[in-house]
This record gives C-alpha cells, sequence and structure tokens, in this order.
C-alpha cells in the first residue's frame, strides 16, 4: 500500500492507494497548528489508522508547503510554524518504524500529473499552480527535480521581467512580497494576483469567478483584463519554458478552471518564445484536490 499525505495549512488529508495508484481511502482533518507534539502525534495516529484498517504496513509519502532540507531533514514552511526546523522526518520514522520520503506539495502536484495517462508519454513537465500564491515543479522522466535547496519550481518568486512592464505600464506599482522581495510574480499572476490586477486598472474590486463571469457575458473591462492577464501569463510561462524546454505546462490551482486560458495562452505564448522552439502542450491539471496526496504516493512508488 501507499499512504500519500497531503499537509496543509488548515487540513491534512491522507489517502490511501493500491500499487496501480488506484484510491482505497481516503480521511482528512484539521491541522494542529498550536503544538508540535500534537501535530506529530497526528500524522503518526493516521499512519497506524492506516495500517490496521489493511492489515500492513504502507509505504508512507509526504507533500508539504515549503523546503525541505535533506541534509538536516528538516522542513522550513510559513504555513505551519510549530514544525519549523524541528527534527519531524526522523521522529515521524522512528514513531512508525518505517522510512518516510517527503517533498514539496507543489512538486507533488507535478509528479501526480506527469503520471496520468494523458501525460506519460513527455519527457519533462513543468506544473505551474494559480491559486492563492504561485508555484510549480519540474519532472523530468517522471522524476521530480528538487534542487540542492529544495527550491525548484519557487517559481512565484521570478521577479517581473522588464517586457512585463511593457504590458502592465511602466509605473505599475513594484509590490512587497511575503518573502520580503519587491516585484515577485506571484503578486502578479496568481489568482489574488488576478483580482489585484483588475482592482488596480479599474478602481473597483470583483472576486475572480465574477470577473469570469463578466468575461464570458463580453463585458468590455473584464474582455481587457483577461486579455492583459493572458499575455503576460504567457510572457512568464514562456520565460519559465527557456530555462525548462517542457513537452507539457499543465496548470492547476483556482484559476486553471478558467477554460479559456487554454485557447488563449498558446496564441500568445509564441510572440515570447525563441522561434526555433516549438509551443509546448498547455493542459488543465487532472487531478484537481486529489492530486497532491496522489503525488505523495507517488513519492514512496519511485522510491521502491
Amino acid at each position: 500500500m501507499l499512504y500519500g499525505f497531503d499537509i496543509g495549512g488548515t487540513k491534512i488529508e491522507l489517502s490511501v492507494f493500491d500499487d496501480n495508484l488506484d484510491a482505497l481511502w481516503t480521511k482528512r482533518i484539521a491541522t494542529p497548528l498550536t503544538s508540535y507534539q500534537d501535530f506529530l502525534n497526528c500524522i503518526t495516529d493516521l499512519v497506524h489508522e492506516a495500517d490496521d484498517k489493511f492489515s500492513q504496513q504502507g509505504l508512507v509519502g509526504i507533500g508539504i508547503p515549503g523546503f525541505i532540507n535533506n541534509h538536516q531533514r528538516t522542513i522550513y514552511t510559513t504555513n505551519i510554524e510549530i514544525i519549523q526546523n524541528k527534527p519531524f522526518v526522523q521522529q515521524l520514522e522512528d514513531n512508525i518504524r518505517r522510512p518516510v520520503v517527503m517533498n514539496n506539495d507543489a512538486n507533488c502536484f507535478t509528479l501526480s500529473e506527469a503520471f496520468h495517462t494523458d501525460f506519460q508519454g513527455y519527457h519533462t513537465v513543468l506544473g505551474v499552480i494559480l491559486g492563492t500564491g504561485l508555484g510549480g515543479g519540474i519532472v523530468h522522466q517522471q522524476q521530480i527535480i528538487s534542487g540542492a535547496n529544495g527550491c525548484t519550481g519557487e517559481f512565484g518568486h521570478i521577479r517581473l521581467p522588464i517586457d512585463a512592464l511593457d504590458i502592465l505600464g511602466w509605473d505599475i506599482p513594484i509590490i512587497v512580497c511575503g518573502c520580503g522581495a519587491k516585484g515577485c510574480c506571484e503578486k502578479y499572476l496568481s489568482g489574488n494576483g488576478f483580482e489585484w490586477l483588475y482592482a488596480h486598472f479599474y478602481q473597483h474590486a470583483l472576486s475572480a469567478p465574477t470577473i469570469i463571469k463578466h468575461y464570458y457575458q463580453g463585458q468590455a473591462e473584464s474582455v481587457a483584463h483577461v486579455e492583459r492577464y493572458v499575455e503576460l501569463l504567457s510572457l512568464y510561462l514562456a520565460h519559465l519554458n527557456m530555462i525548462v524546454d517542457a513537452d507539457l505546462i499543465v496548470i492547476g490551482g483556482g484559476l486553471s478552471q478558467f477554460d479559456a486560458l487554454y485557447q488563449l495562452i498558446p496564441k500568445c505564448i509564441a510572440n515570447y518564445m525563441l522561434k526555433q522552439m516549438i509551443v509546448p502542450r498547455i493542459e488543465k491539471a487532472r487531478y484537481g484536490d486529489a492530486g497532491g496526496s496522489r503525488g505523495a504516493a507517488l513519492l514512496c512508488k519511485n522510491n521502491k
């Protein structure tokens, strides 16, 4: 059995899969945020509950927001401060008496998508999550590229490229990001950024679903906003792809449900790529919210 944990700042989800990656059982609980010991006990208890349910010890994979220090086996995450710099992996392994494989949750998302039957023929998959924040992952030949510091896929903290100012205007406010830097792409291209840009240009706030609804209705401001956003997103994806040269770009997160993106981006992205490059296939994520736990389970499968 493969146990895939998707751990976030509000919930912990454990899904149990067989070796064919068919989901057999799922349980969600609230994430303990005030006590490290409670957090550790919670994960331990879930593992033991699954062991009892399936009468065997499953392999354990964990996806978690943040950076995994594989040398010290610690985690840096702003979502769950109680586990910062704690020996969580080692202590969990001691509790459950088996190895634990852990990686960033966006990497797990990308790995899950790379293993979808529609996508398994692609050598290099670039995952991009347009959610509350902006991030993603790179999977090459069905293996996650994590990097020396576990930071591969922190795409949201790339700064706005200079040609983005031609799209947004050279007087666009350069916003301070939560990471402390100025002008991170996350502030303009995430779901929150999508809404911020609308408010900036039209001096009134609307939610992303409302903007998208108005876009489909042909409302002028929303159409202009979406066209501007898609131009910026296409530029950004082209810059990422100059490094990765992916066969496939998979988009997840809340804005991935905006189906017009998959018609608009391919028309724009070629303008920002080298003429010798072929526009990669650009697709909506297939697994949605289930991708995190599935990708975590795949960490175990890849580690066998």
